[in-house]
C-alpha cells in the first residue's frame, strides 16, 4: 500500500519499517502490518493464520494504529519491548537504590520504553546521611543524573527516551522541583509533575498552612516537619511557574488511587511520561488508538455519519491484539513482566477525534460535539469491557481479579449492569482497557490526522523532526481534515465546524477532557492550548477548575521564552522545546 503523504513515508520509514542489518524486511507497509498481525496472532492456541488475517484486516488503511513499540518491534528479532509506557519501582534513599534504579531505567530506556519515578522517597537537600556523615543532596540533584543518562542512551526505532518525574506536595524540597526548569536547557528529558493531594487542595481553599515533611505522611516512620507554609503560597508557586515555564503540571493523585481499579491491591505515585497510564511501581501498559477519521462515512455533507457498527467491530479486535501483546513482549526486567502479567493492563484509546468532528459537521468543543465523542467514548469503554469479559471467559482472568474488591471499585460500579454481572460471573481478561494518549507519531503516519483528543493544531505549519542521522530538518505539515476537505470542496470557503486549538477557551479545552474521563479507567494526555497573554488568574482557574471537575491531572501550555512552542503555524520550532517532541514521544 502507498502511504498517504510524504510524513506519512518518512515516519514509516524511519520509525516503523524493519530493518535487518540495514537492509529492508518490510518492503512495503502492508510487510509491516502482515508482521505485526502475524507476530500477535503467536499468543492464540486456535488457528493462528486466521487470527493474523482478523489482525491484519484491523491495521488495514489505519483503522488501528498500535503503540509505536509494537509497530517497530513486533516480529522482529530486536531485543526491545513493545510496550510503551513503565512506572520504575520505588526509589530507595541510599546510594545502592539511587544507581540502581538508574541502572533499571537505562535498560528500559534502552529497549524503547518511556518512565516515570516518584523521587518523594529521597532525603530533602541539606539533610544529613548519618551513616556516612556527610549532607543530601536532594532529589533534584539526582534527576540530573536521569537525565544525561536519558541524553546519552538512544533507544530504538532512533528516538530519545522520554521520562516523567514526580514529587509529592508535602515534600521539603517541593519548591526547589517546581523552580527545576526554569532556565531553558535544564531537564529537557524530563516532564515534572507535582502530586497534588485532596487535603492541599483543601489547604489552599481555607488558606490554611501546610506542612514540608519527610519522610512522607503516610509513611510508618514519624515525619519530620522542615518548613510551615501557607498552602496558598505554595499553589501560587506552582502554577506560576506552569504560566512561566509550561511545568510542573500537576497530578491529583488521590482522585487517581481513588478511582484505580486495583485500589485494593496497590498504590500509584507516578504516571508514564505523557500522563495517560497511571501504574504502581514497576508497572507497565501497552498502547493503541483507533483512528476515528476511518468510521466517518459521507464526510463533509448533509448525509455525514459515524459508522458505530464497524467501531465496535474494531474495538473487540484491538482489545484482543493488546491482551496478546501482553504474553509476546519482551519486558526489559522481570519485575516488570511479574507486575504486568499480575494486571494485564492495556490502553486502548482514540486519535482523530477533531478531524472526525470536523468530517461530520460539528465544532470541536460545542455541544453537539462533545455529546457525540462522549458517545463514542461511552461505546469504546463499553464494548473494551464486554471484549475483555469474553476474553476472560476464554483466557482467564487477569491473576489479581478479586471479583468482590474489583466489582466494589467506582468506575466499575457505574458500568452498565450487564457488564457488571459478566465480571461477576466470569470474571475480566484485564484490570485497565481505556487511555487516552497523544498518539502523535502514529496520527502523522495515518496522514497527519488529528492527534488523540487535541483539537487541530493548526491547518498547516512547519515542524522539526529528528532524522535518521540525528539532524533537525524542517517538514511542513497539513491536517488530514483540511487536506480532505480541499480535495473533496477544492476553493470552497471553511465551514465552522473547522476551529483550531488557539481558536478555543479554556473552559472548551476542559469540558472535552472533562466528559471523555468519565469513561476512561486509566487517565488521558491533554494539553490545554492558551494564548501568550492569557491572565494568571484565569490561566490559575483552569486547574482549579479541573481538580473540582474531578480530571486525574492537569497540563496548560502558554508560550513562552523559556519553552517556546512545540508546533508554529508561522515558523519552525525545536522538538526539544517539551521532552516528549516527536522523536522522544513514547507513542
Amino acid at each position: 500500500m502507498r502511504l498517504i503523504n510524504d510524513i506519512s513515508q518518512y515516519i514509516w520509514e524511519t520509525k516503523y519499517r524493519y530493518l535487518r542489518d540495514g537492509k529492508p524486511i518490510d518492503r512495503d507497509l502492508n510487510d509491516s502490518w502482515c508482521r505485526i498481525a502475524a507476530a500477535l496472532a503467536k499468543a492464540e492456541t486456535g488457528d493462528q493464520t486466521v487470527w493474523a488475517e482478523m489482525f491484519f484486516n484491523a491495521l488495514e488503511d489505519f483503522r488501528f494504529l498500535p503503540g509505536g513499540r509494537i509497530q517497530a518491534g513486533a516480529g522482529t528479532e530486536q531485543q526491545v519491548t513493545l510496550y510503551n509506557c513503565f512506572v520504575m519501582g520505588r526509589i530507595d534513599d541510599s546510594m545502592d537504590g539511587i544507581f540502581n534504579a538508574l541502572k533499571e531505567g537505562a535498560l528500559t530506556m534502552q529497549q524503547g520504553g518511556g518512565v516515570g519515578y516518584d523521587f518523594s522517597t529521597l532525603r530533602p537537600k541539606g539533610d544529613p546521611a548519618k551513616r556516612v556523615g556527610n549532607i543530601a543532596s536532594g532529589p533534584v540533584s539526582f534527576m540530573h543524573l536521569w537525565d544525561s543518562m536519558c541524553a546519552t542512551i538512544t533507544s530504538s526505532g532512533n528516538r530519545r527516551g522520554a521520562m516523567m518525574a514526580c514529587l509529592r506536595c508535602d515534600h521539603p524540597d517541593i519548591e526547589e522541583f517546581i523552580d527545576a526548569k526554569r532556565e531553558a536547557g535544564v531537564l529537557t528529558h524530563f516532564n515534572l509533575s507535582v502530586l497534588v493531594s485532596d487535603a492541599f487542595m483543601q489547604a489552599v481553599k481555607n488558606d490554611a498552612p501546610w506542612s514540608l515533611a519527610f519522610p512522607a505522611s503516610d509513611s510508618v516512620d514519624t515525619p519530620k516537619v522542615y518548613k510551615t507554609l501557607p498552602a496558598r503560597e505554595l499553589w501560587i508557586r506552582i502554577m506560576q511557574a506552569a504560566y512561566d515555564t509550561a511545568e510542573p503540571g500537576v497530578l491529583f493523585i488521590d482522585q487517581i488511587n481513588r478511582l484505580n481499579n486495583l485500589g485494593y491491591c496497590e498504590t500509584i505515585s507516578a504516571t508514564n511520561p505523557c500522563g495517560e497510564i497511571p501504574l504502581p511501581p514497576y508497572g507497565a501498559c501497552n498502547l493503541g488508538s483507533i483512528n476515528l477519521t476511518r468510521f466517518v462515512d459521507h464526510a463533509f455533507t448533509d448525509g455525514a455519519q459515524f459508522n458505530f457498527q464497524q467501531f465496535k467491530t474494531i474495538v473487540n479486535t484491538a482489545v484482543r491484539m493488546l491482551d496478546n501483546v501482553i504474553d509476546v513482549s519482551r519486558f526489559p526486567l522481570p519485575q516488570q513482566q511479574q507486575v504486568a502479567q499480575q494486571s494485564r493492563r492495556i490502553g486502548l484509546g482514540i486519535t482523530g477525534l477533531a478531524d472526525a468532528l470536523a468530517m461530520l459537521g460539528h465544532r470541536y468543543g460545542s455541544e453537539r460535539s462533545v455529546l457525540l465523542a462522549q458517545k463514542i467514548l461511552r461505546e469504546l469503554c463499553f464494548t473494551a469491557y464486554l471484549t475483555s469479559v469474553e476474553l476472560a471467559k476464554e483466557k482467564q482472568p487477569f491473576p489479581l481479579f478479586d471479583a468482590d474488591a474489583y466489582l466494589q471499585a467506582p468506575f466499575i460500579q457505574v458500568l452498565p449492569e450487564n457488564i457488571r454481572h459478566g465480571i461477576r460471573e466470569h470474571g475480566i481478561r484485564n484490570s485497565h482497557l481505556i487511555a487516552i494518549a497523544p498518539a502523535g507519531t502514529i496520527s502523522l503516519l495515518a496522514g497527519n490526522v488529528s492527534s488523540g483528543l487535541e483539537p487541530i493544531f493548526d491547518y498547516k505549519y512547519q515542524r522539526r523532526i529528528l532524522g535518521p542521522d540525528n539532524r533537525l530538518q524542517s517538514v511542513e505539515l497539513e491536517d488530514y481534515a483540511y487536506g480532505l476537505w480541499k480535495q473533496q470542496l477544492p476553493g470552497a470557503a471553511l465551514p465552522d465546524s473547522f476551529v483550531t486549538a488557539r481558536q478555543l477557551t479554556p473552559a472548551e479545552h476542559l469540558g472535552m477532557q472533562a466528559i471523555l474521563q468519565t469513561y476512561v479507567d486509566n487517565a488521558i494526555s491533554k494539553t490545554i492550548n492558551v494564548p501568550a497573554g492569557i491572565s494568571f488568574e484565569d490561566f490559575r482557574s483552569i486547574y482549579e477548575q479541573a481538580f473540582h471537575k474531578g480530571l486525574k491531572g492537569c497540563a496548560a501550555f502558554r508560550p513562552n521564552p523559556v519553552r517556546g512552542e512545540v508546533l508554529a503555524a508561522d515558523k519552525v520550532t525545536d522538538p526539544g522545546s517539551r521532552c516528549c517532541a516527536i522523536d522522544r514521544e513514547p507513542d
